[in-house]
C-alpha cells in the first residue's frame, strides 16, 4: 500500500479517492547553510513524491525569533500548512484552544507508536490521548565542539573531557586563539548553561531542579560549581564578537576559535564546509564528563484551516516527514539523529555514531522545552544574557535569582 493510499484510507478524506494538489506554506527557523540543506531535503520529498508544492517560509533569528511571528499568523486568521516548533509544551496553549489539528488518524495507519524511539517523543506530541505532531528528529545539545588544528597550534592535545580543556585554556589564549566561541542570542548562553548543569553539577541534580523545580538544590554546592564555570566561560569567550550560533561554529571551523559548546545542528555546518569527524573536528557528548544525551529536537504541526483539501495535504505530509526515506535524508544533512530506529544509518560519521550509541544503550535525558514552561524558559535566557553580558554580575548573585526562577516555575 502507497503512502498515499493509506492516508486516503486512513482519514476517509474524500469518497472518490482524489487529493487536490495544495500549495503548501511551511514556516520554520533554518535558515543556515547545514538547516537549509536540511530542510531541503523536506522541499524535495513534498514536491517530488505527492502532487503537493512546498513553499518555503523561513525566517530568520532562530526560534525566540519565529515562534512569535508563527503563532500571531495563525491566531490572525492566515495561517500556514505547517509549521516548526521543539518537541515540548510550547503549542499546549494553541492545541487547547483548539487551532491545531488533530494527527492521531495518521499516526495510527503509520505506526508511530511502533517507529518513534525514544517513545516522549510522540509522549511530547500527545495531548488527552491525541497526537498533534509530527516529531522529525533527535536533537540535543549535549554537545562540544572542538577545532583539532586550534589545538595543535597551540601544542596541546585535543581535550576529551571539560577539565582537560579548562587546563589547556591558558595554551589557547597565548596562541591567540578565543578558547570558546559563543554567540549573542540569549537562547545560546542558556542552552549552555543546561550543557553545564549536566556535566558539571550532575544528572540527578539537573532533574531536581529541571524536573522538580527544587530551588534548594539550584542553591546548592553543585549548582555552584557550575556558575562559577559559567563565569570562567565568560570570561574565555572574550574577543570573539559573533551574534549567530552558526558564525561562533564558523569560528570554531576557521580553527580561529577552540571550542563551542552547541546541539548536534552545528554538524550540519561543518559538513557544510566540507569538514570530516575525527580529522578536522572532534565532539564531546556531555562534554566529556557524562555519557547522555537529552532527546530535545523539533516537530511540525499543522494548524486547522477549515478546507478538507488542505487537511488531506498537511496529513500527507505529516505521514510523509517519519517515512525511512525521507527521515535518512534529513537527518543525515540536519546533524540530528531520525526518530525511527528501524533506518540504515551504516555511513554515519564518528560523532553521529557517538550519539547513536548513547540513544541506543538509553543513555538519555529529557531536554529542558520538555520540562519548563516556555514563561520559564524565557525568564531564564533573559537571566542568562544579562549576566553573560554583565561582567560586574557574580556568580553567586546569578545563582540566587535562578534559584528564585526555579522556585517560581510552574
Amino acid at each position: 500500500m502507497t503512502l498515499k493510499t493509506k492516508l486516503l484510507a486512513a482519514t476517509a478524506i474524500c469518497a472518490a479517492g482524489a487529493v487536490h494538489a495544495e500549495e503548501m506554506e511551511v514556516m520554520h527557523w533554518w535558515t543556515s547553510g547545514g538547516e537549509a540543506a536540511a530542510v531541503s531535503e523536506f522541499a524535495k520529498a513534498l514536491n517530488e513524491r505527492t502532487d503537493h508544492t512546498w513553499i518555503d517560509g523561513a525566517i530568520a533569528g532562530g526560534g525566540d525569533t519565529a515562534r512569535p511571528v508563527m503563532v500571531s499568523r495563525i491566531l490572525g486568521g492566515d495561517p500556514p500548512a505547517a509549521f516548526q516548533f521543539n518537541h515540548g509544551l510550547q503549542a499546549q496553549e494553541l492545541i487547547e484552544a483548539g487551532l491545531m489539528l488533530d494527527l492521531t488518524d495518521v499516526a495510527e495507519a503509520e505506526g508511530w507508536t511502533d517507529i518513534v524511539n525514544p517513545p516522549s517523543l510522540l509522549d511530547a506530541c500527545t495531548y488527552e490521548g491525541r497526537i498533534y505532531c509530527a516529531p522529525v528528529n533527535i536533537h540535543s545539545w549535549q554537545w562540544m565542539w572542538l577545532s583539532n588544528d586550534a589545538f595543535e597550534q597551540a601544542g596541546v592535545e585535543v581535550p576529551e573531557s571539560w577539565t582537560e580543556f579548562t587546563e589547556a585554556v591558558p595554551a589557547l589564549q597565548e596562541a591567540g586563539i578565543t578558547p570558546l566561541a559563543v554567540g549573542g542570542q540569549s537562547w545560546q548562553q542558556n542552552g549552555m548553561f543546561g550543557v553545564m548543569a549536566i556535566a558539571l553539577a550532575g544528572q540527578e541534580d539537573w532533574l531536581a531542579v529541571n524536573r522538580d523545580k527544587n530551588a534548594e538544590v539550584a542553591r546548592g554546592e553543585s549548582y555552584a560549581r557550575v556558575f562559577q564555570a559559567f563565569a570562567d566561560a565568560r570570561d574565555w569567550s572574550d574577543g570573539l564578537d559573533v551574534q549567530d550560533w552558526n558564525q561562533a561554529t564558523n569560528a570554531v571551523i576557521e580553527d580561529t576559535a577552540a571550542a563551542q559548546i552547541m546541539g548536534d545542528w552545528a554538524q550540519g555546518e561543518f559538513a557544510v564546509a566540507g569538514e570530516t569527524a575525527g580529522e578536522d573536528y572532534s565532539c564531546l557528548p556531555g562534554l566529556g564528563e557524562v555519557a547522555i544525551l537529552d532527546t530535545g529536537g523539533d516537530a511540525f504541526y499543522f494548524p486547522v484551516t477549515g478546507d478538507p483539501d488542505m487537511e488531506a495535504a498537511q496529513k500527507e505530509l505529516a505521514a510523509l516527514l517519519l517515512s525511512p526515506e525521507v527521515q535518512v535524508a534529513f537527518n543525515s544533512a540536519k546533524g540530528s539523529l531520525p526518530i525511527r530506529g528501524d533506518v540504515d544509518l551504516t555511513t554515519v560519521n564518528e560523532c553521529t555514531q557517538k550519539g547513536l550509541d548513547l540513544l541506543a544503550n538509553n543513555q538519555t535525558l529529557p531536554s529542558g522545552n520538555q520540562l519548563l514552561s516556555p514563561d520559564t524558559t524565557t525568564q531564564l535566557n533573559d537571566l542568562m544574557t544579562e549576566f553573560w553580558n554583565t561582567p560586574s554580575m557574580t556568580a553567586e548573585e546569578a545563582q540566587e535569582r535562578y534559584a528564585q526562577i526555579i522556585e517560581s516555575a510552574g
